[in-house]
């Protein structure tokens, strides 16, 4: 007879079912982490080895030897005989429990006294394998020996009857308890027909749904109940059971309502009491931004607007507002596309200003330093068993220490495709797992990817040719990015889940304009000029025809932007004006001013022969 297990996990199910066909098993996964079983009685939270305990005694299995590389193995009774006499007639005479750690050998007699008995005792043993080996891939002698003899135990193990229960011959099994699937090697597990691999999942959202509602009991009213544990549930996402329990630890610490839980989640997943996103000045700061950055991000106003629309919305958290449930997805995420030297860079650094009150909030990498496939463990570190592999990654382990960040991915497009795949799960579920294992959450950040994508195509001979110039109209220049944004990820990348989750929130930068080409030459000539007043007290100013013929100079092209007219800039005036000042205050240093003195300078006349240009100065 079986019993009716319907409210058990499915781990469980499926090992109380094939006790008549298998003698050991390995159980992955999540094994530290209590488990829900539904049962007539109520609703309970169980370990791991509670659940086989109590598992094996609805099959009359008497005791389950426990062992870890700790302690030794304990005995632990779940019927109702006595565990000295079942283990007297089980095991050695000379077996002490809580005695020292048996090694190898002395653990495979106990295993294999329980595994072929010699009396029809049923029993179980668990032995928790993590670390058991020195390495799983490539075990010293004793570990092989060990390993060889349990898979000849797995074959010739005996089952055992009862007269009571089920009756029916049932193995006693061995039953390893492993974090990764890896941690026993392939050899021993594959394809044995008498050894059974079970996955232990992370918990799905019923799961948590279920014991949010036995952690909320009796804590809220039964009216709210039902609301409160869908959102905690939601909250949890990525979160074990046994984390919800420890959640609900920490607000009670803390003196939180219940109301107040999606606090401590934050404050347990990312291990930050304070949260900016709360800040009562964040709606003046971006209210302030509508202001100040139209002046920082030149020419640029469809693009500021919806940039602040976005940071409106995830200071609400409205992000993905949309989805029938709550996600931990990233506060804002946004993919600023256009022409070079346009301000793109620059609003991703303002974002950081605005949102967190500082720029060392803003953290860049240049895609065009992971072309390689491999360069991807620089942003998670590098798998176990590689050098590098204890630094972790520079993306993850960044994200871990400030959780409040504006992450800048320059040039996403000249990233390896394969590396774009971890910005599925990020863009997602807002978490990364890093390459050892520990989990990263991005809930809290702003992702900003930038691109050049579109405005240049090949003409076939190898070489590129713009797709727009200055003065193409915005609404143009935005069709032809946005569709060649959707080219490049459906059709060259075959990434369109990519483009997918990005959405809406593509914004197209324009052209810099005449009108917004003046202003940047103009803040940046008051760049210059006020750097040679602060540094070596020399004020200098252009005459009028000066200051007009240097403005053409440098906004004649404007198909580089912003950045297109610092350079040219340099070399139009800072140039020839350094060599200018180098030589008059290198002629007159005995009478060079003092500190809190100045001296007053003007550029009378700038003329270009040839490829050098020559100022005067009066």
């Amino acid at each position: 007879m079986i019993d009716d297990l319907a409210g058990w996990p499915a781990f469980a199910r499926e090992l109380h079912a094939t006790l008549p066909t298998q003698s050991q098993y390995v159980l992955w996964g999540n094994a530290h982490d209590s488990y829900l079983i539904d049962a007539p009685t109520g609703v309970r939270l169980l370990s791991l080895t509670d659940v086989i305990r109590e598992l094996l005694d609805r099959s009359g299995y008497t005791f389950v030897l426990d062992h870890d590389l700790i302690d030794s193995g304990a005995v632990h009774q779940i019927g109702r005989s006595e565990v000295t006499t079942a283990t007297r007639a089980l095991l050695d005479d000379g077996y002490r429990p809580g005695g020292p750690t048996p090694d190898l050998g002395a653990l495979f007699v106990q295993l294999a006294a329980i595994a072929q008995p010699r009396t029809n005792v049923r029993a179980a043993a668990i032995v928790r394998a993590a670390h058991l080996l020195r390495h799983p891939s490539d075990p010293d002698d004793a570990e092989r020996q060990f390993l060889r003899r349990m898979e000849k135990l797995a074959r010739t193990a005996r089952p055992v009857a009862a007269e009571s229960g089920r009756t029916q011959s049932l193995y006693n099994p061995v039953i390893w308890l492993v974090e990764n699937e890896s941690d026993l090697p392939a050899w021993l597990t594959a394809g044995k027909d008498r050894i059974r691999v079970i996955s232990l999942p992370r918990p799905d959202y019923g799961d948590r749904e279920s014991c949010a509602r036995r952690l909320l009991h009796g804590q809220i009213p039964d009216a709210t109940l039902h609301e409160r544990a869908r959102s905690f549930a939601e909250q949890s996402e990525g979160l074990t059971l046994q984390g919800m329990i420890e959640v609900t630890r920490l607000a009670r610490d803390r003196g939180l309502s219940p109301e107040q839980w999606p606090d401590a989640t934050r404050t347990f997943k990312l291990g930050v009491l304070d949260n900016p996103w709360r800040r009562d000045y964040l709606p003046t700061r971006i209210r302030d931004g509508e202001r100040s950055l139209p002046q920082r991000i030149i020419g640029q106003r469809q693009a500021v607007t919806k940039t602040l629309d976005i940071l409106k919305r995830a200071a609400l958290g409205l992000s993905g507002a949309h989805a029938a449930r709550a996600s931990s997805r990233p506060r804002g995420v946004l993919f600023f596309a256009g022409p070079t030297g346009v301000g793109k860079t620059e609003l991703a650094k303002a974002v950081a200003h605005v949102v967190f009150g500082d720029e060392a909030a803003y953290l860049r990498f240049d895609m065009s330093e992971f072309s390689a496939e491999h360069a991807g463990d620089r942003l998670i570190g590098a798998p176990p068993g590689y050098v590098g592999f204890e630094a972790g990654g520079e993306l993850t382990n960044a994200v871990r220490q400030q959780p409040f960040r504006v992450i800048l991915f320059d040039e996403i497009e000249k990233s390896h495709p394969r590396i774009l795949d971890k910005f599925l799960q990020i863009l997602e579920d807002g978490r990364l797992t890093d390459g050892r294992g520990g989990t990263v959450h991005f809930s809290e950040c702003i992702l900003i990817f930038t691109s050049n994508l579109g405005m240049y195509v090949d003409d076939g001979t190898g070489q590129l040719t713009p797709t727009a110039t200055p003065g193409t109209p915005y609404d143009q220049v935005e069709a032809i990015v946005r569709a060649a944004i959707e080219d490049h990820f459906t059709r060259v990348l075959g990434r369109p889940e990519l483009l997918n989750r990005l959405g809406d929130n593509i914004v197209v930068f324009d052209f810099i304009g005449p009108e917004a080409a003046e202003q940047i030459f103009e803040l940046q000539l008051g760049n210059v000029l006020r750097r040679l007043s602060e540094e070596h007290h020399v004020s200098v100013t252009l005459d009028q025809p000066v200051h007009a013929r240097v403005l053409r100079e440098c906004t004649r092209d404007l198909a580089r932007g912003g950045r297109g007219i610092g350079s040219a800039l340099e070399t139009a005036l800072v140039n020839p004006l350094a060599r200018a000042l180098f030589d008059r205050l290198a002629a007159t240093a005995v009478d060079a001013p003092a500190a809190g003195d100045a001296t007053s300078l003007v550029v009378t006349a700038w003329r270009r022969q040839a490829d050098v240009i020559t100022v005067e100065l009066s």
